[in-house]
Protein backbone atom coordinates (compact mmCIF):
# COMPACT_ATOMS: atom_id res chain seq x y z
CA UNK A 1 0.00 0.00 0.00
CA UNK A 2 0.78 3.62 -0.48
CA UNK A 3 -0.21 5.33 2.73
CA UNK A 4 -0.77 9.29 2.72
CA UNK A 5 -1.09 10.90 6.31
CA UNK A 6 -1.80 14.29 6.55
CA UNK A 7 -1.43 17.07 10.15
CA UNK A 8 -0.52 20.66 10.51
CA UNK A 9 2.87 20.29 11.75
CA UNK A 10 5.50 17.85 13.67
CA UNK A 11 6.51 19.83 16.14
CA UNK A 12 5.72 17.41 18.80
CA UNK A 13 2.74 16.19 20.65
CA UNK A 14 0.26 12.72 21.08
CA UNK A 15 -0.87 13.34 17.16
CA UNK A 16 2.83 14.10 15.70
CA UNK A 17 3.70 10.95 17.57
CA UNK A 18 0.97 8.79 16.57
CA UNK A 19 1.81 9.51 13.16
CA UNK A 20 5.53 8.51 13.35
CA UNK A 21 4.46 5.33 15.30
CA UNK A 22 2.00 4.24 12.06
CA UNK A 23 4.63 5.31 9.68
CA UNK A 24 7.11 3.36 11.41
CA UNK A 25 5.09 0.51 10.98
CA UNK A 26 3.97 1.28 7.42
CA UNK A 27 7.91 1.24 6.57
CA UNK A 28 8.36 -2.01 8.48
CA UNK A 29 5.53 -3.99 6.87
CA UNK A 30 6.88 -3.34 3.41
CA UNK A 31 4.66 -0.52 2.61
CA UNK A 32 4.67 3.33 0.93
CA UNK A 33 4.15 5.55 3.90
CA UNK A 34 4.26 9.61 3.23
CA UNK A 35 3.11 12.49 5.51
CA UNK A 36 2.44 15.76 4.73
CA UNK A 37 2.63 18.60 6.99
CA UNK A 38 4.10 21.89 7.77
CA UNK A 39 7.41 20.99 9.11
CA UNK A 40 8.73 20.66 12.78
CA UNK A 41 11.43 19.26 14.88
CA UNK A 42 9.75 15.98 14.22
CA UNK A 43 10.73 15.54 10.62
CA UNK A 44 13.69 13.94 10.36
CA UNK A 45 13.15 11.05 13.06
CA UNK A 46 10.08 10.60 10.18
CA UNK A 47 12.82 10.20 7.57
CA UNK A 48 15.40 8.23 9.25
CA UNK A 49 12.39 5.66 9.43
CA UNK A 50 11.89 5.41 6.02
CA UNK A 51 8.95 7.75 5.36
CA UNK A 52 8.73 10.74 2.76
CA UNK A 53 7.99 13.99 4.41
CA UNK A 54 5.97 16.38 1.75
CA UNK A 55 5.94 20.10 2.94
CA UNK A 56 2.87 21.99 2.91
CA UNK A 57 1.17 24.58 4.85
CA UNK A 58 -2.04 22.51 4.78
CA UNK A 59 -3.25 22.94 8.50
CA UNK A 60 -2.87 27.05 8.65
CA UNK A 61 -6.24 28.06 9.61
CA UNK A 62 -6.82 30.66 6.99
CA UNK A 63 -9.33 30.53 4.54
CA UNK A 64 -6.98 30.40 1.80
CA UNK A 65 -5.78 27.12 2.78
CA UNK A 66 -8.93 25.92 1.33
CA UNK A 67 -8.01 27.33 -2.10
CA UNK A 68 -5.47 24.67 -2.10
CA UNK A 69 -7.85 21.57 -2.54
CA UNK A 70 -7.53 21.95 -6.24
CA UNK A 71 -3.80 21.82 -6.12
CA UNK A 72 -4.04 18.68 -3.51
CA UNK A 73 -6.41 17.24 -5.52
CA UNK A 74 -4.06 17.30 -8.60
CA UNK A 75 -1.01 16.35 -6.43
CA UNK A 76 -3.12 13.22 -4.98
CA UNK A 77 -3.59 12.24 -8.65
CA UNK A 78 0.05 12.38 -9.20
CA UNK A 79 1.05 10.12 -6.17
CA UNK A 80 -1.48 7.81 -6.63
CA UNK A 81 -1.92 6.51 -2.67
CA UNK A 82 -4.39 3.71 -1.89
CA UNK A 83 -5.14 5.56 1.36
CA UNK A 84 -5.13 9.26 2.55
CA UNK A 85 -5.82 9.46 6.29
CA UNK A 86 -6.37 13.52 7.60
CA UNK A 87 -5.67 13.85 11.20
CA UNK A 88 -7.03 17.58 12.51
CA UNK A 89 -9.57 19.58 11.31
CA UNK A 90 -8.04 22.16 8.97
CA UNK A 91 -5.90 19.44 7.03
CA UNK A 92 -9.25 17.17 6.96
CA UNK A 93 -11.40 19.95 4.84
CA UNK A 94 -8.72 20.85 2.23
CA UNK A 95 -8.77 16.60 1.95
CA UNK A 96 -12.00 16.37 1.79
CA UNK A 97 -12.61 19.32 -0.79
CA UNK A 98 -9.91 17.46 -2.91
CA UNK A 99 -10.76 14.16 -2.53
CA UNK A 100 -14.77 14.19 -3.15
CA UNK A 101 -14.31 15.54 -7.06
CA UNK A 102 -11.40 13.01 -8.00
CA UNK A 103 -13.00 9.79 -9.62
CA UNK A 104 -14.54 7.71 -7.23
CA UNK A 105 -13.08 4.35 -9.38
CA UNK A 106 -9.62 6.11 -8.84
CA UNK A 107 -9.11 7.96 -5.69
CA UNK A 108 -7.68 6.84 -2.51
CA UNK A 109 -9.88 5.43 0.46
CA UNK A 110 -10.61 8.30 2.87
CA UNK A 111 -9.97 7.60 6.47
CA UNK A 112 -10.22 10.23 9.35
CA UNK A 113 -9.48 9.92 13.06
CA UNK A 114 -10.94 11.91 15.79
CA UNK A 115 -8.16 12.48 18.39
CA UNK A 116 -9.56 15.50 20.42
CA UNK A 117 -13.15 16.23 21.73
CA UNK A 118 -13.48 19.01 19.04
CA UNK A 119 -16.11 22.08 19.66
CA UNK A 120 -19.48 20.73 18.41
CA UNK A 121 -20.40 22.36 14.59
CA UNK A 122 -19.85 22.27 11.04
CA UNK A 123 -16.14 23.03 11.24
CA UNK A 124 -15.38 19.52 13.19
CA UNK A 125 -17.99 17.45 11.24
CA UNK A 126 -15.37 17.09 8.64
CA UNK A 127 -13.30 15.14 11.08
CA UNK A 128 -16.62 12.69 10.44
CA UNK A 129 -17.00 12.27 6.92
CA UNK A 130 -13.82 9.79 6.70
CA UNK A 131 -15.05 6.43 4.91
CA UNK A 132 -13.51 4.96 8.31
CA UNK A 133 -13.54 7.13 11.17
CA UNK A 134 -11.16 6.16 14.31
CA UNK A 135 -11.55 6.91 17.55
CA UNK A 136 -8.58 7.09 20.03
CA UNK A 137 -10.08 5.90 23.23
CA UNK A 138 -13.55 5.04 24.34
CA UNK A 139 -14.24 8.75 25.23
CA UNK A 140 -13.83 10.03 21.69
CA UNK A 141 -16.22 7.27 20.46
CA UNK A 142 -18.84 8.77 22.49
CA UNK A 143 -18.28 11.85 21.69
CA UNK A 144 -18.80 10.98 17.81
CA UNK A 145 -21.98 9.17 18.59
CA UNK A 146 -23.25 11.36 21.25
CA UNK A 147 -23.18 14.50 18.81
CA UNK A 148 -22.81 12.95 14.99
CA UNK A 149 -25.54 10.21 15.09
CA UNK A 150 -25.79 10.30 11.32
CA UNK A 151 -22.59 8.50 10.93
CA UNK A 152 -23.01 5.11 10.66
CA UNK A 153 -21.65 2.75 13.01
CA UNK A 154 -19.93 0.23 10.90
CA UNK A 155 -17.33 3.44 9.95
CA UNK A 156 -16.86 3.99 13.34
CA UNK A 157 -13.65 2.28 14.36
CA UNK A 158 -12.31 2.57 18.59
CA UNK A 159 -8.52 1.85 17.98
CA UNK A 160 -6.89 2.81 21.89
CA UNK A 161 -3.85 4.76 21.60
CA UNK A 162 -1.03 3.21 23.05
CA UNK A 163 2.78 3.27 24.23
CA UNK A 164 5.74 1.43 22.52
CA UNK A 165 6.25 -1.13 25.81
CA UNK A 166 10.05 -1.96 25.43
CA UNK A 167 10.49 1.94 26.24
CA UNK A 168 8.16 2.40 28.62
CA UNK A 169 8.34 0.33 31.45
CA UNK A 170 9.28 0.08 34.94
CA UNK A 171 12.48 -1.20 34.41
CA UNK A 172 13.95 1.43 32.12
CA UNK A 173 16.33 3.54 34.41
CA UNK A 174 17.77 6.41 33.06
CA UNK A 175 21.60 5.87 32.08
CA UNK A 176 24.32 7.75 34.50
CA UNK A 177 25.20 10.34 31.15
CA UNK A 178 21.62 11.72 31.35
CA UNK A 179 21.44 12.20 35.43
CA UNK A 180 24.70 14.33 35.18
CA UNK A 181 23.37 16.86 32.53
CA UNK A 182 19.97 16.94 34.55
CA UNK A 183 21.97 17.86 37.47
CA UNK A 184 24.06 20.48 35.76
CA UNK A 185 21.12 22.13 33.97
CA UNK A 186 18.69 22.43 37.37
CA UNK A 187 20.85 22.20 40.46
CA UNK A 188 17.98 23.47 42.44
CA UNK A 189 16.34 20.07 41.59
CA UNK A 190 19.17 18.10 43.62
CA UNK A 191 17.43 16.14 46.45
CA UNK A 192 14.08 17.02 45.56
CA UNK A 193 11.57 14.81 44.79
CA UNK A 194 10.04 16.16 41.60
CA UNK A 195 6.49 16.08 40.92
CA UNK A 196 5.87 16.74 37.04
CA UNK A 197 3.40 18.18 34.88
CA UNK A 198 4.13 17.61 31.44
CA UNK A 199 3.02 19.22 28.63
CA UNK A 200 3.08 22.15 26.23
CA UNK A 201 2.51 25.87 28.19
CA UNK A 202 -1.19 26.69 27.27
CA UNK A 203 -4.42 27.44 29.71
CA UNK A 204 -6.18 24.30 28.87
CA UNK A 205 -3.35 22.38 30.88
CA UNK A 206 -4.46 23.16 33.99
CA UNK A 207 -1.13 25.11 35.31
CA UNK A 208 -2.67 27.38 37.56
CA UNK A 209 -4.50 24.15 39.29
CA UNK A 210 -1.22 22.46 39.14
CA UNK A 211 0.55 25.71 41.47
CA UNK A 212 -2.54 25.34 43.52
CA UNK A 213 -2.02 21.75 44.39
CA UNK A 214 1.72 22.24 45.15
CA UNK A 215 1.53 25.72 47.49
CA UNK A 216 -1.39 23.03 49.32
CA UNK A 217 1.60 20.68 49.83
CA UNK A 218 4.54 22.30 50.03
CA UNK A 219 4.67 23.06 54.05
CA UNK A 220 3.94 19.38 54.56
CA UNK A 221 6.67 18.02 51.96
CA UNK A 222 9.21 21.06 51.68
CA UNK A 223 11.57 18.29 49.60
CA UNK A 224 9.38 18.42 46.50
CA UNK A 225 9.67 20.45 43.26
CA UNK A 226 7.37 21.17 40.99
CA UNK A 227 8.24 20.58 37.62
CA UNK A 228 6.87 21.62 34.25
CA UNK A 229 8.12 20.13 31.64
CA UNK A 230 7.14 21.91 28.15
CA UNK A 231 7.45 24.57 26.02
CA UNK A 232 5.62 27.66 25.10
CA UNK A 233 4.63 28.59 21.82
CA UNK A 234 4.55 32.50 20.80
CA UNK A 235 1.21 32.72 21.83
CA UNK A 236 1.46 31.83 24.86
CA UNK A 237 4.72 32.94 26.22
CA UNK A 238 2.81 35.91 27.91
CA UNK A 239 0.93 33.27 29.75
CA UNK A 240 3.96 31.49 30.62
CA UNK A 241 5.50 34.78 32.39
CA UNK A 242 2.64 35.34 34.48
CA UNK A 243 3.36 31.87 35.94
CA UNK A 244 6.48 32.44 36.35
CA UNK A 245 5.70 35.26 38.37
CA UNK A 246 3.12 33.90 40.36
CA UNK A 247 5.30 30.68 41.28
CA UNK A 248 8.69 31.78 40.84
CA UNK A 249 9.86 28.38 42.70
CA UNK A 250 8.21 26.40 39.79
CA UNK A 251 10.91 25.04 37.21
CA UNK A 252 9.99 25.64 33.83
CA UNK A 253 12.20 22.94 31.94
CA UNK A 254 11.04 23.93 28.28
CA UNK A 255 9.99 21.70 25.49
CA UNK A 256 11.62 18.54 25.71
CA UNK A 257 13.05 15.58 24.19
CA UNK A 258 14.02 13.43 26.96
CA UNK A 259 10.49 13.65 28.58
CA UNK A 260 10.62 9.62 29.41
CA UNK A 261 13.78 10.24 31.40
CA UNK A 262 12.24 12.94 33.65
CA UNK A 263 9.42 11.10 33.95
CA UNK A 264 11.05 7.58 35.16
CA UNK A 265 12.90 10.18 38.20
CA UNK A 266 9.91 11.62 38.97
CA UNK A 267 7.64 10.69 42.15
CA UNK A 268 4.79 11.56 40.31
CA UNK A 269 3.08 13.25 37.75
CA UNK A 270 -0.10 15.03 37.49
CA UNK A 271 -2.34 15.83 34.68
CA UNK A 272 -5.01 18.55 34.98
CA UNK A 273 -6.24 19.82 31.75
CA UNK A 274 -9.48 22.38 32.79
CA UNK A 275 -11.19 20.33 29.69
CA UNK A 276 -11.56 17.03 29.24
CA UNK A 277 -9.06 15.29 26.78
CA UNK A 278 -9.62 12.36 23.92
CA UNK A 279 -6.68 10.33 25.46
CA UNK A 280 -3.79 10.54 28.30
CA UNK A 281 -0.95 9.97 26.38
CA UNK A 282 1.20 11.65 28.81
CA UNK A 283 -0.65 9.71 31.70
CA UNK A 284 -0.42 6.19 29.65
CA UNK A 285 3.30 7.06 29.65
CA UNK A 286 4.70 8.04 32.96
CA UNK A 287 2.34 5.14 34.37
CA UNK A 288 4.14 2.68 32.26
CA UNK A 289 7.09 4.17 33.43
CA UNK A 290 5.99 2.88 37.30
CA UNK A 291 5.62 6.78 37.70
CA UNK A 292 2.07 7.39 39.53
CA UNK A 293 -0.17 9.93 38.24
CA UNK A 294 -2.76 12.40 39.63
CA UNK A 295 -4.78 13.65 37.26
CA UNK A 296 -8.64 14.73 37.00
CA UNK A 297 -10.91 12.25 36.15
CA UNK A 298 -12.58 12.92 32.94
CA UNK A 299 -12.34 12.35 29.27
CA UNK A 300 -9.43 9.99 28.20
CA UNK A 301 -7.25 10.69 31.15
CA UNK A 302 -10.01 9.31 33.21
CA UNK A 303 -10.30 6.78 31.57
CA UNK A 304 -6.76 5.58 31.47
CA UNK A 305 -6.88 6.38 35.06
CA UNK A 306 -9.19 3.82 35.63
CA UNK A 307 -7.92 1.36 34.07
CA UNK A 308 -4.34 1.80 34.97
CA UNK A 309 -4.41 3.43 38.29
CA UNK A 310 -7.72 3.71 40.14
CA UNK A 311 -6.17 5.56 43.14
CA UNK A 312 -5.51 8.63 40.92
CA UNK A 313 -8.00 10.07 39.93
CA UNK A 314 -8.96 13.21 41.33
CA UNK A 315 -13.02 15.22 41.08
CA UNK A 316 -12.87 17.00 37.65
CA UNK A 317 -11.84 20.88 38.81
CA UNK A 318 -11.21 20.27 42.24
CA UNK A 319 -7.85 21.39 43.43
CA UNK A 320 -8.28 20.18 46.85
CA UNK A 321 -9.19 16.80 46.37
CA UNK A 322 -6.06 16.25 43.60
CA UNK A 323 -4.11 18.03 46.29
CA UNK A 324 -5.38 14.96 48.54
CA UNK A 325 -4.88 12.18 45.98
CA UNK A 326 -1.23 13.24 45.45
CA UNK A 327 -0.56 13.85 49.27
CA UNK A 328 -1.29 9.97 49.46
CA UNK A 329 1.38 9.26 46.98
CA UNK A 330 4.04 11.51 48.54
CA UNK A 331 3.49 10.07 52.00
CA UNK A 332 4.02 6.54 50.17
CA UNK A 333 4.80 6.76 47.25
CA UNK A 334 6.04 2.74 47.35
CA UNK A 335 2.82 1.48 47.60
CA UNK A 336 1.67 3.79 45.09
CA UNK A 337 3.75 2.51 42.57
CA UNK A 338 2.59 -1.23 43.39
CA UNK A 339 -0.83 -0.10 42.55
CA UNK A 340 -0.22 0.80 39.31
CA UNK A 341 -2.00 -2.32 37.22
CA UNK A 342 -0.64 -3.77 33.98
CA UNK A 343 -2.37 -2.41 30.72
CA UNK A 344 -2.87 -3.64 27.23
CA UNK A 345 -2.37 0.06 25.77
CA UNK A 346 0.39 -1.06 23.79
CA UNK A 347 1.44 1.08 20.40
CA UNK A 348 2.51 -2.07 18.12
CA UNK A 349 -1.40 -3.14 19.19
CA UNK A 350 -2.23 0.19 18.22
CA UNK A 351 -0.73 0.08 14.59
CA UNK A 352 -1.22 -3.24 13.56
CA UNK A 353 -4.97 -2.61 13.97
CA UNK A 354 -4.42 0.42 12.00
CA UNK A 355 -2.81 -1.35 9.09
CA UNK A 356 -5.35 -3.93 9.11
CA UNK A 357 -8.26 -1.11 8.65
CA UNK A 358 -5.66 0.75 5.61
CA UNK A 359 -5.82 -3.11 4.01
CA UNK A 360 -9.06 -3.95 4.64
CA UNK A 361 -10.38 -0.55 2.89
CA UNK A 362 -8.40 -0.44 0.42
CA UNK A 363 -9.24 -4.25 -0.86
CA UNK A 364 -12.69 -2.66 -0.93
CA UNK A 365 -13.93 -4.25 2.57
Amino acid sequence: MKVVQVLPALDGGGVEQGTLEIASALVAAGHESLVVSEGGRMVEALQRGGSRHVPWPIGAKRPGTLFGASRFRRWLASERPHILHARSRMPAWVCWLAWRRMAAATRPRFVTTVHGLYSVGAYSAVMTRGERVIAVSDTARRYVERHYPRLAPDALATIHRGVDRARYTPAFKPSAAWRERWRAEFPQLVGKRLVLLPGRVTRLKGHRDFIAVLERLRPEFPDVAGVVAGGADAKHRRYERELRDSAPWLVFAGHRSDLREIMAVATAAMSLSTHPESFGRAVLEALSLGTPVVGYDHGGVGEVLAKVFPPGRAQAGSVDDAAAKLRGVLADAETARQAIREHDFDARRMAARTLDLYSRLAEGA
